[in-house]
């Protein structure tokens, strides 16, 4: 066995820090790192993992807990929390690869017309309405650009969009 004052002097350590070691109270710092820790996981599971250390902070500084981004990054780390980021719904309304036969361009870009119902031209558009896609179908006259007919469906089928067209507005039938 080794005396006490041999071993600081080897382990390069203050007798006075040995004896605080051997104590084993927690200093300031750490009594507060384990309250932050104990915050931050209650609004780490209110918050069904999805928050970060931003919005934790946030909510920390909501709670009159003064704490840096920083350090609550530090101490989700150490606690191996990280922030479930939930990839954005992507619509995609064009399937280019395929194997099918492309319509010949009979407009050619040309849009200039002589005369009422010569040329119709259509598209396509979509926009998110109560958590659900809806998809938009227009027919337009290129003579004078008046909508002609329309569809409004919840699916890209041929059915729901361009037969599904309501012409009850147009004063021409949309098939002739």
């Amino acid at each position: 066995m080794f005396a006490i004052e041999k071993m600081c002097k080897v382990l390069k350590v203050s007798r006075s820090g040995y004896y605080q070691w051997l104590i084993g109270k927690p200093s300031t710092r750490k009594i507060e790192n384990q309250l932050i820790e104990e915050r931050i996981k209650k609004i780490y599971k209110a918050s069904k993992g999805r928050y970060g250390s931003p919005k934790i902070t946030e909510e920390l500084k909501h709670q009159d807990i003064r704490v840096s981004r920083p350090r609550v990054a530090r101490l989700m780390r150490s606690m191996n929390l990280r922030s479930i980021i939930k990839k954005s719904y992507k619509v995609t309304t064009t399937d280019s690869k395929h194997n099918y036969p492309i319509a010949d361009n009979y407009l050619n870009r040309n849009f200039q017309v002589q005369r009422k119902s010569q040329v119709w031209v259509s598209d396509i558009t979509y926009f998110r309405a109560d958590q659900r896609w809806l998809y938009l179908t227009i027919i337009m006259d290129l003579y004078d650009r008046k909508v002609i007919g329309w569809a409004l469906s919840e699916s890209l089928t041929a059915k729901d969009t361009v037969c599904g067209l309501d012409h009850s507005h147009s004063k021409q039938a949309l098939i002739r």
